[in-house]
């Protein structure tokens, strides 16, 4: 490949070309089409074809589906040949009166999840990276992780063995100093901590693990020169390990937001069920796909509101990730 002097560069593009073009590839260098790049490749897309197969098999074809939402789906028919009714089904879902409850639920739960899962995991992760002990380092990091292992069945019933109104140990002890007891069943407020709460216990271990990671990769000369300086622990913590985590950071947050619209579907399931006294509070976009699906076999409006979902999570990260790019280009996905 040739390199044009500045002088060619400034008898063909002028100054505002030799501001945005700075070196041009010689007319005489040959182009290298696609088939060449695959030819000079071939073992690493080889290696790669099971992963796209395996992506284009079960993410890319199920997206054809698409098309129950504007449809009136029924199982003669089928996907194709149901009749096609346009936005009815979304008319459906938005005045319904359920499409603002369950999108703003949605997106208040996955941001509360989002926030305390990202400072929770930081925090325990300096936490643990500052311990001395070797051996009661591992045994914080294998309690911490211990949760993510856990099903959603099983903490279930944890909590409501825990919290139950007749019998739960947290009610027993309330009695005992002549506290009224906690009816989780029926009173939806409770839900707006417990749920964060549980989020958090469960997923904390797993963020660490990933915050630990990056702070195992930062330069430990950087540590010995702040102690050099005459830096204690919380200096150090806030002034270098902190600043250094801000790229993670902004991964795990961009990513995170780019399911905003996603709930838990298990958790909220598995705590909530069909207790429609707690709908008001919990119901989100994926549990009301569900019993629309369950229930009423409305596959279109099912459809529908799946569909929404997906299209509001691709446009909350694109715009996220172009003002993440306007403040540090460094710090964006794409």
């Amino acid at each position: 490949m040739g390199v044009i002097g500045k002088k060619g560069l400034e008898s063909n593009w002028g100054k505002k070309g030799m501001q945005r073009f700075r070196i041009q590839v010689d007319p005489l260098t040959p182009k290298r089409g696609i088939f060449y790049e695959l030819k000079k490749n071939r073992i690493l897309y080889l290696m790669f074809l099971p992963i796209a197969i395996y992506f284009f098999v079960l993410y890319y074809l199920p997206m054809t589906g698409i098309v129950v939402a504007f449809k009136e789906f029924n199982y003669r028919d089928g996907i194709f040949m149901s009749p096609w009714i346009g936005l009815k089904n979304f008319e459906y879902f938005f005045f319904s009166g359920k499409a603002w409850q369950v999108t703003r639920n949605t997106v208040l739960y996955n941001l509360a999840f989002l926030g305390g899962y990202i400072f929770f995991s930081m925090t325990v992760a300096v936490l643990v990276s500052e311990m001395s002990g070797k051996y009661i380092k591992k045994a914080a990091q294998t309690f911490m992780f211990l949760p993510y292992f856990v099903s959603w069945v099983v903490v279930t019933a944890f909590v409501y063995n825990f919290l139950n109104y007749d019998y739960g140990i947290f009610n027993n002890f309330l009695a005992k100093f002549g506290i009224a007891p906690l009816n989780i069943s029926i009173e939806p407020s409770y839900w707006y901590f417990l749920l964060p709460f549980l989020y958090v216990w469960k997923w904390v271990g797993f963020g660490s693990v990933i915050y630990l990671a990056a702070i195992m990769g930062i330069n430990q000369e950087i540590y010995e020169a702040a102690i050099i300086d005459g830096a204690n622990i919380f200096q150090k913590v806030f002034r270098i390990t902190v600043p250094m985590l801000k790229p993670i950071t902004a991964i795990l947050l961009l990513l995170g937001l780019g399911r905003v619209l996603r709930g838990e579907f298990e958790m909220f399931y598995q705590l909530i069920g069909n207790n429609g006294l707690l709908f008001e509070a919990t119901d989100i976009i994926d549990t009301l796909v569900f019993r629309s699906l369950m229930w009423a076999q409305d596959f279109g409006m099912a459809s529908a509101a799946g569909l929404y979902q997906s299209v509001l999570c691709f446009v909350i990260i694109v715009v996220v990730n172009a003002l993440v790019k306007r403040y540090d280009k460094d710090y964006a996905l794409f």
